[in-house]
């Protein structure tokens, strides 16, 4: 008996000195963090230049998440109508697929438009 309680003896040291060493790394992780969150806040050049360059780069994610919306939705009217006008005059698979390609086509050109590249081609006409 007098040998498990020295195991648990030693157990609890281990997990206070465990727990200590956890401690230690927290309170310096916490120490890091508190000084990134500071640098962020002054805002000097390098951070400014960093800043930048993620404003861009979210910029571009969200004309991409937009010009992707764009044609996505121009494909999706264009089979619902087609699938609606399939419904009401009972000409099975054709008007689904003209929609689907004329929706296909608004799409493309709404994200040529959006993207910039028709106003160029007009410029050279």
């Amino acid at each position: 008996m007098a040998e498990g309680t020295n195991d648990k003896g030693n157990g609890s040291r281990e997990k206070s000195s465990d727990e200590a060493a956890l401690s230690a790394r927290l309170g310096s992780l916490d120490q890091r963090l508190s000084e990134i969150r500071d640098g962020r806040k002054i805002g000097t050049g390098q951070s400014g230049n960093e800043q930048d360059a993620a404003q861009a780069k979210a910029s571009a994610m969200a004309m991409g998440l937009r010009l992707s919306s764009e044609l996505v939705a121009g494909v999706l009217v264009g089979a619902g109508l087609g699938w609606g006008f399939d419904r009401l005059l009972s000409t099975s698979p054709w008007g689904l697929i003209v929609f689907l390609l004329l929706g296909f086509t608004a799409g493309v050109i709404n994200v040529m438009r959006t993207a910039g590249v028709m106003a160029k081609q007009s410029d050279r006409l």
